[in-house]
């Protein structure tokens, strides 16, 4: 059975061997002799990971050092930044041409690559070759909003393997059922999000917030259905993910027995309120922190950011508390996570999802209203 790995912290390098340790990724490759390996990172523009954009350098390096202290050296990382930008820009600003040349692994700009045509469900996709050929695909793509799809992550990261002018075309498609399709075209082995650094609204980044987590598994569809709970969505909002299920790429039911969590979530650091943009400083003006750690903390900023979209946040009537300076108090107030279990409304969990910290403020409005 297919699972969802969780680690939580903010060392890339402790995170990744972990939980690549974990899901015994060495004997899977083992069992296929000497896979050739690409490594797909997210690098749609050329900006540094910490704006929530891109995929961390040092995680690329982790995975790289494993697979080479294990033997495995036919390594490559693939990528097309979106329309308009320049991958190889991106490979220098984002630290990847580094990477290059201390590892000897080569960068691949699908931008110059050819492609194939193949025909899913009776539709046309044209898939670049370098992904097509490599025998071992390495997701890795970042955990953050999309300003059209909502949600960015393991499915639609794959769209950089595919040519510009089918990139437009997929936008003209209505961008949901062919990133189902190309998901079903290229199979993704393993995909490792980047979950340290994610933008709350836009795939470009700008508006970071620290999530301080990783997350792998081998079902693509299964990580995006659990990706979206952690930004506050439900699956019918972002109908990729059900499409994909459709045509059996994986499935999206998350239940308890899915998600490994190998420690705590209290192991990612305290919040850093010194870092963000514009919108995190606007809801936070909602929230009283008192030593939060920045895994609860990100999830409930998703959850307050979706909150805003709907137009509900300003009619919230009190503070939201979380943090673990709450913790074996008995508060009147809206508490999130474990730690506020005292007080009289409590989203319980370490940390709760955002859709469920959603869910409940959203009850809380409504209850206000009609009180």
């Amino acid at each position: 059975m297919k699972k969802v790995y969780i680690m939580y912290g903010a060392d890339p390098e402790r995170l990744v061997t972990t939980i690549l340790k974990k899901i015994d990724l060495i004997g899977e490759l083992q069992s296929l002799g000497n896979p050739s390996i690409v490594i797909k990172p997210n690098l749609v523009v050329p900006q540094p990971a910490e704006w929530g954009a891109t995929t961390s350098p040092e995680m690329v390096t982790a995975l790289i050092v494993f697979l080479k202290k294990a033997g495995f050296n036919k390594i490559s990382i693939i990528e097309s930044s979106w329309v308009g930008d320049n991958t190889k820009e991106a490979f220098k600003v984002c630290g990847y041409e580094k990477i290059s040349q201390i590892y000897d692994v080569p960068l691949i700009d699908l931008k110059d690559d050819s492609y194939r045509e193949l025909e899913v469900e009776k539709e046309k996709i044209k898939v670049c070759t370098k992904a097509l050929e490599a025998d071992y695909l390495i997701n890795m793509p970042v955990l953050k909003a999309h300003c059209q799809t909502r949600l960015t992550c393991a499915l639609k990261n794959l769209k950089g393997c595919i040519p510009d002018q089918e990139k437009r075309r997929f936008h003209t498609m209505g961008l949901h059922r062919p990133i189902a399709l190309l998901n079903k075209a290229l199979k993704s082995h393993l995909t490792i999000v980047d979950g340290l650094y994610g933008d709350l609204t836009h795939e470009e980044g700008g508006n970071p917030v620290a999530m301080n987590r990783v997350i792998a598994g081998r079902d693509p569809v299964l990580i995006d259905a659990y990706a979206a709970g952690l930004l506050g969505y439900e699956l019918q909002d972002i109908p990729y993910i059900l499409l994909a299920e459709k045509l059996g790429v994986g499935k999206s039911k998350v239940s308890s027995k899915d998600i490994i969590e190998i420690n705590s979530s209290q192991e990612a650091p305290l919040v850093d309120l010194r870092q963000g943009g514009e919108e995190l400083d606007y809801l936070r003006r909602f929230v009283v922190e008192d030593q939060a750690c920045s895994a609860c903390y990100g999830n409930l900023m998703h959850a307050l950011m979706r909150l805003k979209e709907k137009g509900l946040l300003e009619k919230y009537p009190a503070p939201i508390y979380v943090g673990q300076g709450y913790k074996g108090k008995r508060l009147t107030g809206f508490g999130v996570g474990a730690c506020t279990r005292g007080f009289t409304i409590n989203v319980a969990g370490c940390p709760p999802q955002a859709n469920h910290i959603l869910e409940q403020l959203v009850s809380s409005i409504k209850e206000e209203k009609h009180g």
